[in-house]
């Protein structure tokens, strides 16, 4: 398993299965059954969690939110950066060198 120091853009990452997620008011709301949390991703965060249903390079995650969102790549890759690291660290997503 990586750890968040060392993710990279050409790595994979998907959703670790086991969590239950539901929009409420146009945000995901997810619980994770394996340490009893709650989160809520927000919109965006929501987004991104949809296209980490399956295995996907976090380039091209940020790739594709840049497609969808007016926002520079280094803001991109900067805050969907910190994203994936709170996920990685709450065990709710795993990351694979490819």
């Amino acid at each position: 398993m990586i750890n968040s120091a060392a993710i990279k853009e050409e790595y994979v990452i998907q959703q670790v299965p086991g969590n239950l997620v539901s929009d409420m008011a146009g945000e995901k709301v997810m619980l994770s059954i394996k340490n009893g949390k709650y989160y809520n991703l927000g919109e965006t965060g929501g987004e991104i969690w949809e296209l980490l249903s399956k295995p996907i390079s976090i380039q091209k995650l940020i790739l594709t939110l840049q497609s969808q969102y007016e926002i520079d790549k280094s803001e991109c890759e900067q805050q969907v950066t910190i994203f994936l690291n709170q996920l990685l660290k709450e065990g709710l997503v795993q990351v694979e060198a490819p």
